[in-house]
């Protein structure tokens, strides 16, 4: 009988011999990252801040390969799909974990598809206002909702954005009846937000920073989970009497499921380490983001919350993808 098990144990032994001296060979050749975005914004800066510094750490380019669309699922179907041997990975974005919940066609499992690298960056949204609504405070917001029922409305970059998914949260933790205002963009409902068209509006850091120094918004709170470096002295929501409220885009790169761990443990550990350096926190907070690395298993457990938290809100707010 244990002679039938001996060829079983020999070959587990090659293939891993085989794993590990595929590992320690990576690279051998040029390395792809797929972006889920166009070109120019935060996430595709992103990739060109670490991709020539990863390259050097490698030893091997690093190129860089654009797959926009269907909210990234076009990526991210793509790279599930993908030999798991370290040379395909992506740069993904909240709705690799939000997708599921909002389209009914996505062809990839969120759990189970993928091998978390690390985290990359935050990229918080601000609660502001129009001028005219009479609200200093998050409280008082709340407070002209409720005395307003249905009344007070809300601009989104769409349905499914972070910021409507900002609104969605925060309407059911507040128990308020708010008018959703969806747009095909943040910077059209933020403009109409300035022009008083709408009254409120969860709108990316970056864009509403110069519209509240000039004082065309107000701004009340910022949705991460801590205040940010990009406007310090902003409340987060939390803090203001919604413990557990926490609203943010985030990037990040994850590889095919079962890439060897000792690749992803390279990867990660390159990435990192250009994350924090000086230069790219500089460019990264210029961005309007908060560099935000963790090790795969945090980004996974981070991942995996992000799917469970927005499929329940989704489904209560009964929200589909436009």
């Amino acid at each position: 009988m244990l002679a039938q098990f001996i060829p079983l144990a020999l070959l587990a032994a090659a293939v891993i011999s085989a794993t590990n001296a595929v590992a320690q060979q990576y690279p051998g050749k040029p390395v792809r990252m797929i972006v889920s975005v166009p070109p120019g914004g935060p996430a595709d800066t992103l990739a060109r801040i670490v991709a020539p510094r990863l390259g050097e750490a490698l030893g091997q380019p690093v190129v860089i390969d654009n797959r926009p669309g269907a909210n990234g699922n076009i990526a991210y179907e793509m790279v599930a799909r993908a030999a798991p041997d370290g040379y395909t990975f992506v740069l993904v974005a909240a709705g690799i974990a939000i997708n599921p919940s909002l389209y009914q066609d996505v062809k990839y499992d969120v759990n189970n598809d993928f091998a978390p690298i690390t985290q990359g960056i935050s990229v918080p949204n601000i609660l502001v206002v129009h001028p005219s609504v009479a609200a200093s405070t998050v409280r008082e917001l709340v407070e002209v909702a409720k005395a307003r029922p249905g009344q007070l409305s809300f601009a989104s970059a769409g349905n499914g954005s972070s910021g409507h998914l900002a609104l969605e949260q925060f309407r059911q933790m507040a128990g308020i009846q708010l008018i959703h205002v969806p747009y095909k963009g943040g910077a059209p409902a933020l403009a109409d937000v300035v022009a008083g068209q709408v009254q409120a509006l969860f709108s990316l850091a970056l864009a509403a920073t110069p519209q509240i120094k000039a004082g065309k918004v107000r701004a009340l709170a910022i949705t991460s989970a801590q205040r940010s470096a990009l406007a310090p002295e902003l409340p987060t929501v939390a803090e203001l009497g919604f413990p557990g409220f926490e609203v943010i885009g985030w990037f990040g790169w994850v590889a095919p499921a079962k890439t060897p761990r000792q690749i992803v443990l390279r990867l990660n550990s390159e990435i990192v380490h250009v994350l924090r350096e000086p230069a790219s926190k500089e460019r990264l907070l210029a961005l309007g983001a908060d560099p935000a690395d963790s090790t795969p298993e945090q980004f996974a457990a981070f991942i995996k919350s992000e799917h469970l938290k927005w499929a329940r809100v989704i489904r209560e707010a009964n929200i589909r993808a436009e």
